[in-house]
C-alpha cells in the first residue's frame, strides 16, 4: 500500500497536493539535513554523458545528470535562471558553477527547504527564496530561462504553473522542464502548453535512462534509508526513492509510468 503513494498522489485535488507535498518537504528538510543529499530526483543515466564531478558530488552524479541533461537543451550561461520547486539546491548549486548563468534563482514552497539550501550553499550567483509555482514571486517578463526538475507532478494546478511561466518569462524566454505521469496523461500535459503561448522545441521520452539510473541509485538509497531514518519511513521512502522492486520503479519499467524533458519558448 505505501509503496503506491507516489503514483497516487499524482491525482490528488489540488488543495490536497499543496499542503501534502509542502508538508512532506518541510518535515524531510527538518528530519535529514545531510549535505550528501544533495538532491531528490530519479536520476539520469546516458553513456555519452559524463560531466566532471567534485569528488564529493559523485554520490549525486546520476540526480545532477538529470540536471545537467535538462539544462544543456539551451545555452544558460549569462542567463538569469529561475529554477522552480528547487529542493534540497544541489541540482541550483552544480548548474550556477558548471553552466555559469548571470544569476540563479531557486524558489520552493518549502521554507524549511530553502533555510536548508541557504545554509548549505554559499555562491554569488546563487539564491534561494521561498516561492509558490502557481504565485511566482518575481515581475513580469524578468526571467530568461526557467528550469522545473521532476516537480511539477505536485503543483496543484499545471495551467496555473504554466500561466505564471508566461507572465515571468522574458519574451522568448525558455522553459527547460522533465517530469513523469501516468504515461496515458503524457499527451494532455503536453497539448496544455501551446494555448499558454508556448513553442515545442525539443522533446524525449527518457524513460529507458530513468530506470538505468534508478538501477545504480538503489543499492545506496536503500542503504541510506536503513541506516539513517526511522524504521517506520522505510518501505514508504523506498517508494519515494524509486528503488528497484518498489511500485515506482515497477511502473517506469512496464511503462505504467512515463519520464520525459522538454524545452519550451514563448512566443
Amino acid at each position: 500500500m505505501l509503496q503506491t503513494i507516489v503514483v497516487w498522489f499524482i491525482k490528488l485535488t489540488p488543495q490536497t497536493k499543496r499542503w501534502f507535498w509542502k508538508s512532506w518537504y518541510t518535515i524531510f528538510a527538518k528530519r535529514y539535513n545531510n549535505p550528501e543529499l544533495q538532491c531528490m530526483n530519479y536520476g539520469y543515466f546516458d553513456e555519452n554523458l559524463s560531466p566532471q564531478l567534485k569528488p564529493e558530488n559523485e554520490k549525486e552524479r546520476y540526480p545532477l545528470q538529470l540536471y545537467h541533461h535538462v539544462a544543456s537543451q539551451t545555452d544558460i550561461s549569462d542567463k538569469i535562471v529561475l529554477e522552480v520547486g528547487s529542493g534540497r539546491g544541489g541540482g541550483a548549486s552544480y548548474l550556477s558553477k558548471t553552466l555559469k548563468p548571470s544569476q540563479y534563482i531557486g524558489i520552493d514552497i518549502s521554507g524549511a527547504a530553502v533555510d536548508l539550501c541557504s545554509a548549505l550553499y554559499n555562491q554569488e550567483n546563487l539564491s534561494f527564496k521561498v516561492g509558490d509555482s502557481e504565485k511566482i514571486p518575481f515581475e513580469n517578463s524578468s526571467v530568461d530561462i526557467i528550469i522545473n526538475v521532476e516537480s511539477s507532478h505536485c503543483y496543484g494546478s499545471f495551467s496555473g504553473f504554466l500561466k505564471e511561466l508566461y507572465r515571468v518569462l522574458k519574451p522568448g524566454g525558455e522553459f527547460l522542464f522533465c517530469d513523469f505521469r501516468p504515461s496515458e496523461e503524457i499527451e494532455s500535459l503536453l497539448s496544455k502548453f501551446e494555448p499558454a503561448g508556448f513553442i515545442k522545441e525539443n522533446y524525449k521520452d527518457i524513460t529507458p535512462n530513468i530506470v538505468s539510473a534508478l538501477k545504480r541509485l538503489s543499492k545506496y538509497r536503500k542503504n541510506e534509508i536503513h541506516n539513517k531514518l526511522p524504521g517506520f519511513l522505510h518501505n514508504i521512502l523506498e517508494a519515494f526513492a524509486g528503488v528497484e522492486g518498489s511500485k515506482v520503479f515497477t511502473s517506469f519499467k512496464d511503462g505504467t509510468l512515463t519520464y520525459i524533458s522538454a524545452s519550451f519558448r514563448k512566443e
